[in-house]
Formats: structure tokens, sequence, C-alpha cells
């Protein structure tokens, strides 16, 4: 029998235990992540000031409030309407419409001292608001009531679209010549910009008292 020398038989162990121990690196490498890719991992899981990001019903936000009058007829009359206000430099804009016109027709248009539209003819909403006691007149044709403006004319509907502003006045902002709170008149007749106090503008057809909501309309 021929009999395997000592060097070669210790050349194969050696030569095996190295397989091995090659295996068992390439096992650990495939299982553990390195440190560098669990740091960058982290990195995208976690926000930069370390807080959970916020919930999504946690992400809220208060509508602006908007400015309104909603007119309602008078007694025996049919004339509705909704207008918004706006604060503009040097007074308030008005926009909206009135409806329920006579076509054609054309109408004094005021803002009142008094929010309260509660007489059946309107006439608890006071005379024109007239905070710094000048004489009723044209806005932008010298003396003029901070609640003056101009007419407003029905088209072949009836309905009047507004778009006018009151010169001098202010909104929301607890002055003299805020008219949050004050009421506002749809007249008969139109002003004639001159007869004192009331521009001859006749009976009152619609009133309106302005208000201010928290949360603009969807």
């Amino acid at each position: 029998m021929r009999t395997i020398p000592m060097t070669l038989l210790a050349a194969s162990l050696a030569l095996a235990l190295a397989a091995c121990a090659d295996r068992s690196d390439d096992a650990g490498a495939s299982t553990t992540p390195s440190a560098d890719a669990a740091t960058a991992a982290g990195a995208v899981d976690a926000p930069a000031d370390g807080m959970p990001p916020p919930a999504a019903s946690d992400m809220t936000t208060t509508p602006a409030p908007h400015t309104v009058a909603v007119l309602a007829a008078t007694e025996g009359n049919s004339v509705t309407g909704e207008l918004a206000f706006e604060a503009v430099d040097g007074g308030v804009a008005i926009t909206g419409q009135v409806n329920g016109l006579t076509p054609g027709s054309e109408h004094g248009f005021h803002v009142h001292e008094t929010g309260d539209c509660s007489a059946p003819d309107g006439t608890s909403a006071g005379g024109h608001f007239n905070p710094v006691g000048t004489a009723h007149g044209r806005v932008g044709s010298g003396e003029h009531h901070v609640g003056d403006t101009d007419n407003i004319t029905a088209d072949d509907t009836g309905v009047a679209v507004v778009n006018t502003r009151l010169e001098g006045a202010t909104l929301a902002d607890g002055a003299p010549t805020d008219v949050l709170g004050r009421g506002v008149i749809v007249h008969a007749d139109p002003d004639d910009y001159a007869t004192q106090p009331t521009g001859n503008a006749g009976a009152r057809l619609a009133c309106g008292v302005i208000t201010q909501s928290g949360a603009q309309a969807q």
C-alpha cells in the first residue's frame, strides 16, 4: 500500500480551511448592512429635526373673513340681492347684484347708519351713514356722505350689476367711518345728488345689513 506523504496532507487541509473561511466572509457580507448604508437609510426615513411629520388632519388653515350684505325686500316689494364689500385704497368697494327691479329703472343706493332692517318699510335702518357731518352729494363731485354712492341701473331683465365704491369709508377697523354693521338700502327712485339730506330717492325697496363671516364661501 502507498503511503501519502505528510507534507501533501498538511497542504490539503490548509486549502480546505481557507475555502471555508472565504465562504463564511461572503455570507456575513450579504446579511450585515454596512454602517454607511444604514446611515443613508436613516437619513431618508427620519426628518432633519428628528420630529415626525405632521398628520394630515393637523395641516388646517383658517379662511379669511369676507363681508357681505344680503338684501331682503321691504313690505310689498320683491327686490333682493347680495353684495360683497372690500376695503380698498381710499374707501370700500361694493360688488354684486340686485334683482327684481323694473327693467331699465334707476335707483338710489346708499349705506345707512343702522344695521336694522326690522321695520316693514326699512326705516329702522335710519338715514344715510354720515359720521363726519357733511352734506349729501355725489361721490367725486364735492361734499357727500360716507354712505353715498352712485345710482344703480337695472338691465332689461330687472337685474342691476353693482360695481361701485364708498369714498372715505373704512371696513372692520372700528373707526367712526367703519361701515361694518351698517344698513344698505335700495331706493325706489334715482338719487338726484342734490336734495338734502336724502337725494329725493324715495321709498325703500330692499334692506340688508353689512356683516362679516369667518369663512369663505365654497
